[in-house]
């Protein structure tokens, strides 16, 4: 037997331009998009069919759209019978599993991430820090690597997760 799971992405998923065709053929994506529209404040459809790439890749921006495009394409493929018998996701993620699971309401998931990012931004306002995924280095190369770089002058710079082996991070 079959199970089927739905997996939401975190962060880094964004483009301009996605979402749209969900939106444009199928109801159930226009109406979490206007539900999400109002949740955050914004025009979500707006943002996420047009940009502007820079607005898309502020966080207090991205969470809400990158939850609606997710959201949406569950929705769309719930409409059609597809049924989840389990769902997880990737830090953002997490909260649009919550939203398929029942255990969040997705207005009030929208509002909470925009929340969410807001803060995230203020911690580190834009070009104020970076972050990148290494694949494929041990752990302790790529402590070898930030040692190295942050003796340069270049500030702090750490490992902060792992999240698969062979991923080059600490904690998980």
């Amino acid at each position: 037997m079959s199970k089927v799971a739905v997996v939401f992405p975190g962060q880094g998923a964004q483009y301009v331009g996605m979402g749209r065709d969900l939106y444009e053929h199928f109801p159930e994506a226009r109406e979490t998009f206007m539900v999400a529209s109002e949740a955050a404040g914004f025009d979500v459809a707006r943002l996420c069919f047009e940009g502007p790439e820079d607005r898309l890749q502020l966080t207090e921006y991205q969470q809400p759209a990158l939850l609606t495009v997710g959201v949406a394409c569950w929705r769309v493929l719930a409409a059609r019978g597809v049924r989840a018998d389990m769902t997880a996701g990737l830090s953002l993620g997490e909260y649009g599993a919550l939203v398929l699971a029942g255990a969040l309401d997705f207005a009030d998931a929208v509002r909470v991430v925009r929340q969410r990012g807001r803060f995230m931004q203020e911690a580190v306002p834009p070009g104020r820090g970076a972050m990148a995924a290494l694949l494929g280095l041990e752990a302790e190369r790529v402590e070898a690597i930030c040692q190295e770089v942050a003796a340069t002058g270049a500030g702090v710079i750490e490992p902060a997760n792992s999240n698969l082996p062979g991923a080059g991070g600490r904690g998980g």
